[in-house]
């Protein structure tokens, strides 16, 4: 441990991170919560990382995520670095969670919850009643067994998660495509009638009166047929009470279903219910300018509509998406950032190279998280990524507001500017960082009375 004071400051002292000291102050002072740690992303990384520069606009950035890959590291660290919410692929899913009748089985879906929560993410729940990936015990059930089942297993998942779903895919995928508008056979239709849409958000009101509800549907993103249907529906239970707090918007574009001219008009007619509209299955398939400029117009309409919450790609990487053919996603087989992430990092109001848009640059990110708070104190680490290619060195300024001082670091090597407020730091000894690698650096911040989060600026690398 190597502990550098600034000019002027305080005596040096020893931050509190000995496995015994940590504890001590996890079981006597605490630590942030989730929410703070999501917060304080926001406030320091704006510049640097998807999920911290659209928190930054008040909204979220996530992703599906599959419990089978967060073994990997090259996986893990990026849905760390860059995202601030999870949607699981299939793991709250009908046929995984409740494959036989009322024996009920979480595992890999914890397993999700869990990391998310360990890095300050928020979750998305999908999906509670939805006519694809039934186990074959429900469709053979007769009209009030199926009643029964569905409102059980409605109130059994979400009590199992009460308190920590942001939200919910209440009923996935209700309508026919084409221009019927029509409800969409399935047991529930077909047994139960249109009513069971309502009967299953009144459900889920009861069972947690916390999440979000929402309802969830691709092939809606322009106003259309279908698209019409699901706005009526919407109205309609918004006139009489039925609990619906949000429309998710699945957004799978490609060249024979572009993004809809009135896309951005589309999510604000649903808005002006009064409910929040969610991207929440983006994919675009292509490449190269034409795929970035697709996901620019995505996020602009996000960000036009004050009731978009957020946007959550379906993937973290092209070669784990259900089109990776189309290379749908933002960043490429390699885990490489494309010039759709760029694009996106952009639009997202973020500064600098954000990386190195998969041109092969030298380029790394900085991404801070508050690890330790106590009365008069914090400490802060830093995390550098390199980008697709290898480093050899890197530096990250990090700012205080004063009266704050910084009175101890390590793992790195700071310099300091004449006030003492704002510290550069730079690898103490060996920089180099293969692609895709990192180390982190840490700081204890006397608070003074501030308790602000530091501002860590763009990470350069050589």
């Amino acid at each position: 441990m190597i502990l550098n004071p600034p000019p002027g400051g305080e005596p040096t002292r020893r931050p509190l991170r000995s496995r015994a000291r940590r504890a001590f102050t996890l079981a006597t002072a605490g630590v942030l919560t989730a929410a703070g740690l999501l917060s304080l992303a926001g406030t320091a990384d704006a510049a640097t990382t998807l999920g911290a520069s659209a928190a930054a606009k008040n909204r979220y950035f996530g992703t599906a995520v599959a419990a089978n890959h967060l073994g990997e590291s090259a996986y893990a660290s990026t849905l760390d670095t860059e995202f601030t919410m999870v949607t699981p692929e299939n793991e709250m899913k009908w046929d995984a969670v409740e494959s036989a009748r009322n024996s009920f089985s979480f595992g890999s879906a914890d397993q999700i919850v869990s990391h998310a929560q360990g890095k300050g993410m928020k979750v998305r729940g999908h999906t509670l009643v939805w006519y694809s990936q039934l186990p074959g015990w429900v469709g053979g059930l007769g009209t009030d067994d199926l009643r029964s089942a569905m409102n059980n297993h409605i109130t059994k998942v979400m009590d199992h998660y009460k308190g920590r779903i942001y939200a919910w895919d209440v009923v996935n995928e209700a309508f026919q495509d084409g221009g019927s508008g029509a409800r969409r056979s399935s047991p529930f239709q077909d047994k139960l009638g249109s009513g069971y849409i309502e009967e299953a958000f009144r459900t889920a009101r009861a069972a947690d009166s916390g999440a979000k509800l929402c309802y969830n549907d691709y092939n809606t993103d322009g106003q259309n047929a279908k698209s019409n249907a699901v706005y009526a529906m919407v109205k309609d239970f918004k006139q009489r009470g039925v609990p619906i707090d949000c429309v998710g918007f699945q957004s799978h574009f490609n060249s024979n279903s572009p993004v809809p001219s009135d896309y951005q008009a589309n999510l604000q007619r649903f808005a002006d219910l009064g409910v929040d509209v969610q991207i929440t299955e983006l994919d675009i398939e292509g490449s190269g300018s034409a795929q970035a400029a697709d996901y620019t117009k995505v996020v602009n309409a996000c960000l036009a509509v004050s009731r978009c919450a957020g946007m959550t790609v379906w993937g973290v990487t092209d070669k784990y998406s259900w089109r990776s053919s189309g290379t749908p996603l933002l960043f490429d087989g390699d885990y490489a950032k494309k010039p759709a992430y760029t694009a996106v990092l952009t639009a997202l109001g973020g500064s600098g190279d954000g990386g190195d848009g998969g041109t092969g640059g030298a380029a790394c990110t900085a991404t801070y998280t508050r690890t330790d708070t106590w009365g008069d104190r914090f400490n802060g680490q830093v995390t550098v990524r390199a980008g697709s290619s290898a480093i050899r060195g890197w530096t990250v300024p990090v700012t205080v507001t004063s009266p704050q001082k910084v009175s101890a670091t390590w793992n790195g090597s700071p310099s300091w500017d004449g006030s003492g407020n704002v510290m550069t730091m730079r690898p103490d000894g060996n920089g180099n960082l293969a692609a895709g690698a990192s180390v982190s650096f840490g700081f204890t911040v006397m608070t003074n009375g501030n308790t602000s989060a530091p501002s860590v600026g763009t990470c350069t690398a050589s």
